[in-house]
């Protein structure tokens, strides 16, 4: 029941969902093509990423400087949720890449 809770709380968040979305569909992303990607400030993107890893949707692996995100559904529960994510169709934007590239470039400052 708790697990449960948690997963629905996480998701009560207009922004939560569509980071899941947006990462449904693109996979592996480190937090500076989600924060270009989605207009999100870095400091808001965190915590929202925070709290869906805390509930058992994503995984963190970390290559060189950088943390990438993906989906990792932890249980069956954690399945069928996002399968209803992605089953909603948002309009999600493209992934600016950051392969070879600086977080500031990415971002143009």
């Amino acid at each position: 029941m708790k697990e449960f809770l948690k997963a629905i709380s996480a998701l009560n968040d207009e922004n939560r969902v569509l980071i899941l979305a947006f990462l449904l569909k693109h996979r592996s992303c480190c937090v500076c093509e989600i924060e270009a990607s989605l207009g999100m400030m870095q400091s808001t993107l965190s915590r929202h990423l925070k709290i869906l890893k805390d509930a058992g949707f994503l995984v963190i692996t970390k290559q060189a400087v950088r943390s990438y995100y993906d989906v990792s559904p932890h249980s069956q529960m954690h399945t069928n949720m996002l399968h209803e994510v992605g089953a909603l169709g948002l309009k999600l934007p493209i992934k600016i890449c950051a392969e070879n590239t600086t977080r500031c470039q990415i971002l143009g400052k």
